[in-house]
């Protein structure tokens, strides 16, 4: 699914996914760059990230994988 990551004024991360009008802040991560690695979502969900370069800039949209869900 295409989800958007930003971060905002504070400089907490939140991904927004735009099919389900969703936002939601990140609340864990796996890997401490971001990319590449499963994040948690505040509601639950579980996120796959691509791998990408840990400067990458924020915003981007992105194709990430939703654990636990059917295909």
């Amino acid at each position: 699914m295409k989800v958007m990551i930003r971060k905002n004024a504070d400089g907490r991360l939140s991904v927004y996914v735009p099919k389900k009008d969703l936002e939601e802040p990140i609340v864990e991560q796996e890997k401490p760059e971001l990319w590449g690695g499963r994040i948690t979502l505040a509601n639950g969900w579980q996120l796959v990230l691509p791998s990408l370069a840990p400067d990458t800039r924020l915003p981007i949209t992105v194709q990430a994988q939703r654990l636990g869900e059917k295909e």
